[in-house]
């Protein structure tokens, strides 16, 4: 179910819970974002059910603890000029304590697993629910409200203009109760309108390919973009040749045979979403192969994904969009290495 609403800068009783004429009178939960928020996308149930993650992805699992309930899982866009998923989260889990949460897990980026624990988690679909493989950050909590339990999860996550929110609550015994119709305000999300404009890929690829940069940001778990890569045209083959950035990539592998990354594919909304499925797992392959074979890393260091046209960069309503959203990325999996 999809219900647009116009852009507020409060979400007032987002989290109300109904807990029947038995168990009290209805009870709300106000949470203030730190800039206009407009609702891109939802869903509900009655009685549904929710594989809430209460721990990281590792060792090939993901811990959840199922609940079960009436659902209602929320995403909204919030206009900030330059969102910061700390600052956000942040604020959001001081508002969620404050009204009884208690915090059962928080994580972020990779320590929550990366790649494995986005798409573990139910996350609502792109464009609606934007996740920036490189910077989102998760919690969930739990309190306790005249017998019944009420859960907690929020998704945290940026563009390069917004944030994204997505609330997900479950009450064991009881309806959730609708959101308050907000304040209509025309809000103008407060970006300068001369900031520079984004470098072109051929000057990115040289800022990330200097080894200081492009290694000191998989250290810590940052996406890279692979800007130099140049596939054949309508091919996942990638071009033959001497690539910078893999070149620095195999260097900083070879350096510590402990140090492991994936492969994540990506491509337009041109087509099918099974056929840039599988377009965007065969570039992830092809480049990956190109770094066994070429500079010799070992098989065990690299995995390939590919997630087709869902996590896009930027538009796919532009040629210079959908060229943007044409890629490989590349982050570490291991980036908590053991002391030698």
């Amino acid at each position: 179910m999809h219900r647009p609403r116009s852009a507020f800068p409060k979400i007032a009783a987002i989290m109300g819970l109904t807990l029947g004429l038995s168990q009290g009178p209805l009870l709300a939960l106000d949470l203030a974002f730190p800039g206009a928020a407009e609702e891109t996308a939802s869903r509900s149930d009655a009685q549904g059910s929710f594989r809430m993650p209460v721990g990281a992805f590792a060792a090939g699992d993901l811990p959840t603890q199922l609940v079960e309930g009436a659902l209602e899982q929320v995403a909204f866009r919030v206009a900030v000029p330059q969102p910061s998923t700390l600052a956000l989260v942040k604020a959001l889990r001081d508002q969620v304590i404050a009204a009884g949460f208690e915090v059962l897990f928080e994580c972020e980026t990779a320590l929550c697993g990366g790649y494995d624990f986005r798409y573990g988690a139910d996350v609502l679909p792109e464009p609606d629910m934007h996740v920036d493989l490189g910077d989102f950050r998760y919690l969930a909590a739990q309190r306790q409200i005249g017998g019944a339990a009420e859960f907690l999860a929020l998704l945290v996550s940026r563009s390069r203009q917004d944030a994204y929110v997505q609330i997900t609550r479950v009450n064991a015994a009881g309806q959730i109760a609708p959101l308050t119709p907000p304040v209509v305000q025309k809000v103008t999300p407060d970006a300068p309108k001369n900031a520079a404009k984004p470098e072109k890929p051929s000057d990115v690829a040289a800022t990330q390919t200097e080894t200081v940069g492009f290694t000191a940001q998989l250290a810590i778990g940052k996406v890279q973009v692979l800007e130099d890569l140049i596939f054949a045209s309508g091919s996942s083959a990638l071009t033959k040749g001497n690539y910078a950035s893999l070149s620095t990539l195999a260097e900083w592998l070879k350096a510590d045979d402990r140090r492991k990354v994936t492969l994540v594919g990506h491509t337009d909304a041109s087509g099918s979403l099974e056929g840039n499925l599988r377009l965007s797992q065969l570039r992830a392959e092809s480049v990956r192969q190109h770094v066994l074979s070429f500079y010799k890393v070992a098989p065990e260091q690299i995995d390939a994904q590919g997630v087709g046209f869902l996590s896009p960069r930027d538009t796919n309503l532009t040629d210079e969009g959908r060229r943007a959203n044409r890629r490989v990325e590349v982050f570490s999996t291991a980036t908590q290495l053991p002391k030698p």
